[in-house]
């Protein structure tokens, strides 16, 4: 896999998954221009990770910005991001020119699911039922935020999403999320519980849902990483193509 390669997947993994987001709580929807999707989640208005836009041209980008602000002012989202490929130069000067300002870089990861190793989830209690509200709430409490996710993810609306689960004493702590993408498997949602941190509970989750997302036919899977998820994806074998920023900008006006 190169490069270019391996941002397409991005580019197409984040499609979905705005379709998805766009589906997933009262009130959102999905904003459509001539290359660029959005989604809008009203239910989560200072939250910019489910408020975001994917593009394919910096062009297609510069023609619907405007008219997505709109959009984002009159469904009173106060932050909200646009993913930019590390290097798109182009794109970023537009953001910052507009009011954007650079929120986050995550790796943008992926590996040919031919090269991951078989799991071996050992004692693992986990399962393939974990409920909207049990990702919210595991999202919530990982990332600190106030009714983020839970806000924006209050069901699973798409058979294409393969939600996962990790209990200890009975008690869900770790959740991941595969979502089918063609022939890739998106890796989303992963997070746990701090309080159950340092058991390797994500990395054995997320390791059992990609091979699952293998046994479908899919050929790829792809993600995007934070700097403490980086490295536990880095143990799986994905590999990092540079980075994928997250250009947010704050403010109705």
């Amino acid at each position: 896999m190169d490069h270019d390669e391996a941002i397409e997947l991005q580019r197409r993994g984040l499609d979905a998954f705005l379709r998805l987001i766009a589906t997933a709580a009262e009130g959102s929807r999905l904003a459509e221009y001539p290359g660029v999707v959005a989604a809008l989640v009203p239910a989560s208005p200072r939250r910019s990770f489910p408020n975001s836009v994917v593009y394919r041209s910096a062009e297609e980008l510069a023609a619907a910005l405007d008219p997505l602000a709109a959009e984002y002012r009159h469904a009173g989202v106060g932050a909200w991001t646009v993913w930019v490929p590390e290097g798109d130069r182009t794109a970023v000067r537009l953001l910052e020119a507009a009011g954007h300002r650079l929120d986050a870089a995550p790796a943008a990861m992926a590996i040919e699911l031919s090269d991951l190793p078989d799991p071996d989830p050992a004692d693992l209690d986990w399962d393939a039922g974990a409920t909207a509200d049990e990702i919210g709430r595991i999202n919530d409490l990982a990332y600190g935020y106030d009714q983020g996710f839970a806000a924006a993810f209050t069901r699973v609306s798409d058979p294409a999403l393969h939600a996962y689960r990790a209990r200890v004493d009975g008690e869900t702590v770790s959740v991941a999320g595969v979502l089918d993408v063609d022939d890739d498997a998106l890796l989303t949602f992963v997070a746990t519980d701090p309080a159950h941190r340092g058991r390797g509970l994500a990395r054995l989750l997320s390791h059992v849902g990609v091979a699952e997302a293998r046994d479908r036919g899919r050929i790829t899977s792809s993600l995007q990483a934070s700097p403490l998820g980086r490295p536990v994806y880095e143990r799986l074998g994905y590999q990092a193509f540079g980075t994928i920023q997250m250009w947010e900008r704050r403010g109705l006006k």
